[in-house]
């Protein structure tokens, strides 16, 4: 039976899934009931979720945890986080309880500036181009007013427009490098459409431009599109107290705790491969808030990553040091995000997780964020550096494991009793179920 398909988007719903049902399973009808169950039972919220994607079939569900007790700039947030990994959500809530006594996260966003370029061809001269350029560039501002109109109403819109010569790279590469201020919008589809804007009015006039000859005139558009890397978009988030006060039953001696802690991120600051799942860690918190606020993970993971590697070498995110007795660990992140527009508006977890935390403005959210993935980072080196990570972790995924196997209440109460005195794996876990069975 061939798997090739025409028209497939033109299907209606119930057809798509007949279509996979009948072509990847042994039993359609229990292939069809499965995706069905995850349907919601409210048509229109339904209908609402269907048109958020293409070729939708079913809905995909992550757990929504809450991590409260988190104490930043003095004010106390409950954090929404959205992830499927153990122990996640409750690293980050003891993270924060811990620090909460100690002063809590303070956090500070150094800029907020956004970046989209339009990428062009132009193998003319360039001091023509530059001169070119500082005639028109009021242009560019004034052919995006009905774009940006709004935009500058709630204090944001197109803070400035440069052209960089990138032909040293590739021949005839230059680039429009504009900066934006979105406010409380993540502001894709803002900087996309004024990007694409910039471009027209930079084709059309270069046509028009007495100074170009008739080849100069052709300016060649590749592209008009947002940079993800968004270099001018960071917030800082640190926490600190006294050597002495790094204290609770795991860390008996609080300044062999301290160099222990230090040398474990310097090991991160130095070593790429520690340094990337130290690193994942940390996004563990933060793609966690970042999704349960309808924010684009993706484009979060990609900055992040790109900012982790900007000195040439990929590196740890966070630092630590004890100067005159003060333990401090802090890190900086870019992140661009929305607390307007997009599924914000739309997705009603969304809007429940944006409300837990009181409805905060974009930049607020990305000191929340930060905050969070560095509650995240602590909590995994004081797990590595004191008792292992793989204790508390592997207590977590008893319950998946229990889950696995249809456990019943009296199964998982001796398991449990079990496990209090023995190392848990997968493998004994399921040894150990087996053998209840058995008996």
């Amino acid at each position: 039976m061939t798997k090739e398909i025409s028209g497939f988007s033109k299907l209606s719903k119930a057809e798509k899934i007949d279509w996979i049902a009948n072509h990847y399973f042994e039993s359609p009808e229990e292939a069809k009931a499965l995706v069905k169950s995850y349907w919601n039972s409210d048509v229109k919220l339904q209908q609402l979720h269907d048109d958020f994607i293409e070729n939708t079939v079913s809905n995909f569900y992550l757990p929504m945890g809450i991590a409260p007790n988190f104490n930043i700039n003095g004010k106390t947030y409950t954090v929404p986080m959205v992830i499927e990994e153990s122990s996640v959500v409750a690293a980050a809530a003891k993270s924060a309880k811990f620090w909460a006594t100690k002063g809590g996260f303070k956090t500070t966003v150094l800029n907020t500036e956004k970046i989209g370029q339009v990428h062009f061809i132009f193998t003319g001269d360039k001091e023509k181009l530059q001169g070119f350029f500082q005639l028109i560039k009021p242009n560019f501002f004034y052919d995006t007013e009905p774009l940006t109109a709004n935009m500058q109403k709630r204090g944001g819109g197109i803070l400035d427009i440069e052209l960089r010569d990138k032909s040293t790279d590739i021949p005839g590469y230059f680039q429009l490098h504009a900066t934006f201020e979105t406010k409380d919008s993540m502001g894709a589809n803002f900087i996309n459409s004024c990007l694409e804007q910039f471009a027209k009015t930079l084709k059309e006039e270069a046509a028009e431009y007495d100074g170009f000859s008739a080849e100069e005139k052709n300016i060649r558009i590749v592209m008009s599109i947002l940079s993800n890397f968004v270099t001018g978009c960071v917030v800082r988030a640190e926490v600190s107290c006294k050597v002495e006060e790094l204290t609770d039953k795991n860390i008996p001696d609080p300044h062999a705790f301290a160099e222990k802690f230090i040398t474990a991120v310097k090991i991160a600051e130095v070593e790429p491969y520690r340094a990337v799942t130290h690193n994942k860690g940390i996004m563990n918190g933060v793609d966690a808030v970042v999704l349960a606020t309808g924010n684009d993970f993706r484009a979060v993971e990609a900055a992040v990553h790109a900012y982790a590697s900007k000195d040439g070498r990929y590196s740890s995110l966070s630092h630590a040091e004890v100067t005159d007795g003060i333990f401090r660990f802090w890190l900086d992140l870019p992140l661009a995000l929305g607390t307007v527009g997009g599924l914000t508006s739309l997705h009603p977890l969304v809007k429940f997780a944006l409300t837990v935390l009181e409805k905060p403005s974009a930049p607020e959210l990305m000191q929340i964020v930060a905050a969070t993935g560095l509650a995240q980072n602590f909590a995994a080196l004081r797990s590595l550096t004191t008792t292992g990570i793989q204790e508390g972790h592997m207590k977590m995924h008893l319950n998946n494991i229990l889950n696995q196997f249809g456990a019943t209440d009296v199964e998982r109460e001796m398991v449990r009793k079990h496990f209090k005195k023995h190392a848990i794996s997968h493998a004994a876990a399921v040894n150990y179920i087996e053998s209840l069975r058995k008996n």
